[in-house]
Formats: C-alpha cells, structure tokens, sequence
C-alpha cells in the first residue's frame, strides 16, 4: 500500500462528490475521475478504459427530483481499485463496481434526508437576508458528503489491495462467476446507451444510426496495408482499420450534424421571411 496514493484518493473523491452536487463542473463524470484515478493509482491506461466504458454504462442515467440513480464516483473508484491494484479484468471490475454505486446511492440519499432536517436553517437565514447562513448549511452538506466518500475511497483501496491475491484466487477457482461479472459488465454499457437513445432519439433519426453500424462493419474489414510475403511470394493485407473505424464514423457524423444544423436554421429563417410576408399581404 502507497501512504500517497490513499491521501491523493482521498483528496480527490472528496472534489468528485462536491462537484456532482454542488460544481457541476462534470469532474465527477467518469471519464474524467477515472483517469486521474488511474493516475494517481500508477496505470492511467486503465483509467481511462474503465472511465470510458463506464460513461458509456451510465450516460443516460441522471438525477430526477429526490431519486438518484447508482453513485458513478463510489463505482469509478472501486472500478478502477480493481482493475488495477486487484488484476482484475476491466468488464468483471464494471460489473463488479456496479454494488458498490448502489452502496454510494445509498450514501447520497442518507446524507440528503440528514440534510432535509437542515432546510429550515437555510429559510430562517434566507429570510433574514443572511447568505452567510445560507452558504454555511451547503458547506456542510458538502463536508458531510465529500467526507464519506473519501472514507469510502480509502476502504476500498486498502480491501482491493489487501485482497488482491484472494480476488484473484476467486476468479481462478470460480471462473464461471467471474465470466457472469465479465457478461454482465460488458452489456451494462449496452444498456446505459439503451436508456440515452430512448429518451433522446427522434423517430427519424434511427436510419443514420443503423447506417453507423453498418458504417463501421464495412470499415472495419478494410485493410490499413499490404505486406509482402518473402516466402510466398504473395502480398497479403497486413491489418484492419478497426481502430480507424470510430474516427472515421466520427468525421462523417459530424459532417452530418453540421448538414442537418445548417439546413434546420434555413428553414427556421424561411418560414420566419414568408410568416413576415403574409402578416404584410394581409
């Protein structure tokens, strides 16, 4: 164990859920958080790809009212504190992480029904034109939460490093439950984007998303060179373009969303010209 790795963590979680409720700075999304825990944990390769992969798991989720959904910073630590101090492979630390955002959940929802008790301070200053009282109930909202985290944070690292070797034995020894953590990480993140398109996708809009698939099929078949085979004779296709594929999608997909923006404001302009027209006939 890294007496500094722990500080750090700490340091860090506690920033993380500040800013999920009070910032909004988007630190705390997991793409972010999960790089510099990586960082600080020694492998921000593995950072990265676990906060990638879990943005994507939970990027259609979001907060409605007093319901909050799984807690994305406890997941993001305990994900990465397992892929990379535990081993672990990086979908079965996914599906792994996804108990402990149900526990963070759970945090977050006991520490905003403590703070509910706290509201008629918050009113009392506000009707007395104090925003010192104000200001003093949200700092110690955030205190309490941030503070939790970071505990959490730290139990988690000490338990996945100590229990490394265990975890690891585990996965050997019961392979078929790793496997069903590894399935069950590797769908969340078809699910997290599942929810996002549900909400946010428009009827006509499905053809250029089954074009996007089919897109990145066909790319990703494409040879990125040929090689010369000295024995042979022969020149074969030395690899795919599958890491290219995405960019590629990525540049058409803007070209189509900067189309599609470019014609909607036309319109708009139109229809705004012609309202103006008939307005002066009449």
């Amino acid at each position: 164990m890294n007496i500094i790795q722990i500080i750090l963590l700490a340091v860090v979680t506690f920033i993380f859920a500040i800013d999920q409720f009070s910032l909004t700075e988007t630190l705390y999304r997991p793409i972010i958080s999960c790089t510099i825990i990586g960082a600080i944990l020694g492998n921000m390769e593995i950072g990265l790809l676990v906060g990638g992969t879990y943005e994507i798991m939970v990027i259609g989720n979001m907060p409605v009212g007093g319901a909050q959904p799984p807690n994305v910073i406890i997941a993001g630590v305990a994900g990465c504190i397992l892929a990379i101090k535990a081993n672990m492979e990086v979908n079965a630390a996914l599906g792994t992480a996804v108990i402990f955002s149900i526990f963070g959940q759970y945090v977050v929802t006991l520490v905003f029904t403590f703070m509910a008790g706290l509201m008629s301070k918050a009113d009392k200053a506000a009707a007395e034109a104090n925003p010192k009282g104000i200001a003093q109930v949200n700092y110690i909202s955030m205190v309490i939460l941030g503070t939790l985290f970071a505990v959490i944070s730290i139990l988690c690292y000490v338990g996945g490093t100590a229990m490394a070797d265990t975890l690891q034995q585990i996965a050997t020894d019961y392979s078929w439950f790793t496997a069903g953590l590894t399935a069950a990480g590797g769908m969340m993140k078809f699910v997290g984007f599942a929810i996002l398109m549900k909400i946010m996708m428009a009827s006509d809009l499905w053809g250029f998303l089954l074009a996007g698939f089919a897109s990145a099929i066909i790319l990703s078949y494409i040879p990125t060179g040929f090689a010369f085979n000295a024995e042979a004779g022969s020149v074969a296709a030395s690899g795919t373009m599958s890491g290219v594929a995405l960019l590629l999608l990525a540049f058409i997909g803007i070209c189509i969303a900067i189309y599609d923006f470019m014609i909607n404001i036309k319109i708009k302009e139109n229809a705004g010209s012609n309202a103006g027209g008939m307005s002066d006939g009449i």
